[in-house]
């Protein structure tokens, strides 16, 4: 039923965000430094220079913004890919791999109506750190070159919350604010999808002894985690092009961007095409389990055995 499709999804994007909320951090940090002041080296040079100076908790920054809208933004991806699957299949007869497509085509560009605010969100709660460190840092350098003996302290900037940038976008933009980056979004998500699906729908049938019967749990986890690393490191290029037009604060001397065929521009000219990549290893990691976790509670379905289970126990 669809009510319980909505909870499954729900419920797999809660759980899959909760573990791998870090790498997607430090994902982020990594593709938006440019190659000005750069302040991480790798993944775990990230998560250790966050954990020293913002605590074990810097490591969540954004999740409550992600964790409150990837409910409604799993469910609709997954549900939505349900629904174009089942009116795209004749008479019960199994899909093609260009109606697979389209199906993942239809659930991609159904997501952005969610995935859009909610990455725009995290994105500038997810690099505030990035940039304060930069701050820091610069400011440190200038103390030291400085001929002065006593230089003033820098002052310490409070970081927004999720609250407070939303609130600011609507009065200044509108709603198109938080719509900001909805091309590049749709760039990512919808190529993405038209990957993913297919190749998780043909990964899992593989493990299934009988058509009617559902593949056993650990398939449609390898299943989910094998096709969403794939389709991630895939779209890599349109998430970093994402990322970069998502982001209202810019760290020293880092390039504002106009627009998709702008960034892209500035991007390979001043960084060269590997900067594309960037946090690549990153997002696949983030992706794997997510979509693997996402899988196995959408599949399993854990909302039909808690639905099972109620009238038992309250029996």
């Amino acid at each position: 039923s669809l009510p319980a499709k909505l909870i499954n999804g729900g419920i797999a994007g809660l759980i899959g965000v909760t573990c791998v909320f870090p790498i997607d951090l430090a994902k982020t940090r990594l593709q938006n430094q440019q190659n000005g002041q750069r302040m991480y080296t790798s993944l775990s040079d990230c998560l250790i220079k966050t954990i020293r100076s913002e605590g074990y908790f810097g490591m969540y920054r954004g999740a409550a913004v992600n964790l409150t809208l990837v409910t409604p933004e799993k469910a609709i991806k997954l549900a939505a890919n349900d629904f174009f699957r089942h009116h795209l299949s004749k008479d019960g007869k199994k899909l093609t791999l260009l109606r697979e497509m389209l199906a993942g085509c239809g659930a991609g560009t159904c997501q952005v109506i969610v995935t859009t605010p909610m990455e725009m969100l995290k994105i500038q709660l997810q690099d505030a750190g990035r940039i304060a460190a930069q701050k820091k840092l610069m400011a440190a350098q200038a103390q030291l070159s400085s001929s002065h003996a006593a230089a003033a302290e820098p002052a310490v900037e409070r970081r927004p919350t999720a609250t407070q940038i939303t609130r600011e976008l609507l009065r200044s933009k509108g709603i198109a604010g938080l719509y900001k980056g909805l091309g590049a979004t749709l760039l990512r998500d919808v190529p993405f999808s038209i990957v993913y699906f297919p190749l998780f729908a043909n990964l899992n049938k593989l493990g299934q002894k009988d058509p009617n019967v559902k593949a056993p749990f650990y398939v449609s986890f390898l299943s989910g985690c094998v096709a969403g690393s794939t389709a991630a490191v895939a779209v890599n290029p349109c998430d970093v092009i994402k990322t970069r037009l998502q982001s209202l604060q810019r760290g020293v001397n880092e390039d504002t961007y106009l627009g998709i065929l702008d960034c892209t521009k500035k991007i390979w000219q001043k960084e060269g095409p590997t900067a594309f990549f960037k946090g690549a290893y990153c997002r696949a990691l983030v992706i794997a389990p997510l979509f693997g976790i996402a899988q196995v509670v959408y599949f399993v379905g854990i909302a039909e055995f808690l639905l099972d289970m109620l009238p038992k126990h309250q029996a």
